[in-house]
């Protein structure tokens, strides 16, 4: 377990893991007042929170599947990507996918942040590339569906 530097300018209680093994904690709005989303609308809407990852780490943003199953609800660019040299506040691009208008309120649960280590590379340009049985097999190849 590693500790992580975080400010709460909200009155939400900080992102916690809700099981034993859960990888995700839930980060919730924080609005002056209820963000109305309306069908095919995406927001940008705050969190109140800012983190200080380690050199090597990320925070995943990613969509909650209650919100994306009961309501539609999902994240536009998911999932989103908070580097370590990101000091701003977490924001959630929220969008619409349903018939109807969506209320979102200061508290409500609206994504999951997941924290994941990520390697740095260096290219290495080359004509050739090993073979492999897949090959260069893409959508599709392995069958129908």
């Amino acid at each position: 377990m590693m500790n992580i530097k975080i400010i709460n300018r909200s009155e939400n209680s900080l992102p916690a893991y809700e099981t034993l093994h859960a990888a995700g904690m839930d980060l919730r709005a924080n609005v002056q007042e209820a963000v109305l989303l309306k069908p095919m609308e995406r927001k940008l809407v705050p969190t109140g929170l800012s983190i200080e990852l380690p050199e090597g780490f990320e925070a995943q943003i990613r969509p909650r599947s209650g919100l994306a199953f009961k309501h539609g609800i999902g994240i536009v660019n998911s999932p989103g990507t908070i580097d370590a040299d990101y000091r701003g506040e977490i924001k959630v691009l929220l969008i619409n996918f349903s018939d109807q208008v969506f209320e979102i309120n200061t508290g409500d649960r609206i994504a999951q942040m997941v924290i994941a280590k990520h390697e740095k590379i260096n290219w290495e340009q080359v004509e050739v590339l090993n073979e492999t049985l897949r090959g260069a097999g893409g959508y599709g190849h392995t069958g129908i569906g």
